[in-house]
């Protein structure tokens, strides 16, 4: 070993005296020894203590490779060499507290007029999976939710195609149906903490199994997306059975008609128009039906919490009996001007019910924001699927010591924002209620993957039928306040 690093040592300094000598006399220091000299070294001691010290080094290295070796062992691949992966997930964790609810919000909630609803502490999100390529123009992703305790549902669970003729990406399985910009939105980016009454009712859960395109002109001024989906939530069930496939025909345009280059897109303006036509199986009779019929499996339902986490849906039109056709359509629109945005989205909803089961309906609603950076960043837009992209803090939230003493720190990013709301599912025989709100916001962006939220909520049900089933139920109406927070992170 040591003749090795001997020779080593040698052919290297070798090499050095060529070099010295081609640069000419300002490097005369590297030029040969005289032979006297260089016998001299040979009997250096200090020589010997040098070939000892380069030995130890390529001994500690080795200890640091074997240790890397014994470390990617750990480590997950794919299962084969020609796939990408990359995990993915999400910690979010909240509480909510109602300071001051009236009766008729407690019947909704507990069921006594004297018993407001619980507070509740717990994780709103808990996700975790992977996400790749295939070879040769292929994607897939798996993401599991966890957040149910023992009860594991999956989340977006789809193989897809990109760079198709036509189609651009097509995407096979579990995923969101493209109506709704607020469910179009990751949760991960969305200014408040829960969905608005209108679009938690009529895209409720979001995913559905079905096949779906996403597209986009070259110049990235318009996007669509369109596809058929089963309207079955089959989340936590892993199929559908049912005679009655109960389709769904979903599709968006939008267009980001300004954005300005020249700020990297701290300015920009969005439109689009939105929708679903869709066939539930509403065929009249009990829930469930004892002869076995599919009116069980009946998705003709539309309910939403109260833009807070709650134990019950305060909006809820229950099955609608006889439900045999409904269209959905929405316009949505934003504006953001530097650290400043405006949001806006209305919704209404046509359903036709069977000769015989009463008459057609309408439903409707909208919502309305304005959001502030206080510290001057933006909200990012994405122009290849017109939804809110990631904010990247200026500075992100940190609090150390310092090495040389002291303490050090970032304040991160900070967003206000105030939301009104409104959604009135309550049409005909159909009580399902009316819900109003209006939420002041706070976010404080530790990072661009982490965050603290905090929502306080001023609302009123009205309208709201007990039991939809029960036409002698009471209808009841109340005020109520909510206050909520969340922190979370993505990776």
């Amino acid at each position: 070993m040591r003749i090795a690093i001997a020779f080593t040592g040698v052919s290297l300094f070798l090499l050095g005296l060529v070099a010295a000598r081609a640069q000419g006399d300002d490097l005369a220091p590297f030029r040969p020894l005289p032979v006297s000299a260089a016998v001299d070294a040979e009997d250096d001691p200090t020589l010997e203590q040098r070939f000892d010290d380069l030995e130890k080094q390529l001994a500690d290295q080795q200890k640091e490779i074997d240790k890397l070796s014994s470390d990617l062992e750990n480590v997950v691949f794919p299962g084969h060499s020609q796939a990408a992966m990359r995990v993915v997930g999400r910690v979010q964790m909240s509480y909510w507290t109602f300071p001051e609810t009236d009766p008729g919000v407690n019947l909704i909630e507990t069921g006594d007029p004297n018993v407001s609803p619980q507070d509740q502490l717990g994780f709103r999100r808990l996700r975790f999976g992977v996400r790749g390529e295939l070879p040769s123009n292929m994607e897939y992703r798996v993401e599991m939710e966890w957040s149910g305790g023992n009860l594991v549902e999956f989340r977006d669970a789809w193989l897809g195609w990109n760079d198709l003729p036509v189609f651009q990406k097509l995407l096979i399985g579990n995923q969101k149906r493209p109506y709704g910009l607020d469910a179009w939105n990751s949760a991960r980016y969305n200014v408040f903490i829960e969905r608005p009454f209108t679009i938690d009712a009529t895209n409720a859960d979001i995913r559905r199994f079905g096949i779906q395109s996403w597209a986009h002109t070259d110049d990235l001024v318009y996007n669509w997306q369109f596809g058929v989906f089963n309207q079955r939530n089959i989340q936590d069930e892993g199929v559908s059975i049912s005679d009655h496939l109960q389709p769904e025909y979903a599709g968006r345009f939008a267009s980001t008609w300004w954005y300005d280059e020249t700020s990297s897109g701290r300015g920009y303006g969005h439109w689009a128009i939105a929708g679903t036509l869709a066939h539930p199986d509403g065929s009249a009779g009990a829930d469930p039906d004892p002869l076995g019929s599919s009116r069980a499996q009946n998705e003709a339902r539309f309910r939403a919490r109260p833009e807070a986490r709650s134990a019950q849906r305060w909006l809820d039109t229950e099955r609608i009996h006889g439900a045999d056709w409904y269209e959905v359509a929405g316009l949505e629109g934003v504006l953001n001007v530097g650290p400043v945005q405006l949001v806006a989205e209305y919704q209404g909803l046509w359903l036709q019910r069977e000769a015989g089961a009463g008459d057609d309906l309408f439903f409707h609603g909208g919502y309305a924001y304005v959001s502030y950076f206080l510290t001057g960043e933006h909200m990012p837009w994405e122009r290849t699927s017109g939804q809110l992209g990631k904010p990247v803090p200026f500075e992100n939230f940190f609090l150390v010591d310092r090495c040389r003493g002291g303490v050090g720190g970032g304040w991160g990013a900070w967003q206000s924002a105030l939301r009104y709301s409104y959604g009135d599912f309550s049409d005909q025989n159909i009580l399902g209620g009316a819900g109003e709100s209006v939420t002041l916001g706070l976010n404080w962006w530790w990072t661009d993957c982490a965050r603290m939220q905090f929502n306080y909520i001023v609302g009123r049900i009205d309208n709201h039928r007990l039991d939809a089933d029960n036409p002698a139920s009471p209808i009841v109406q109340g005020d109520y306040q909510a206050m909520g927070t969340t922190v979370m992170c993505d990776f």
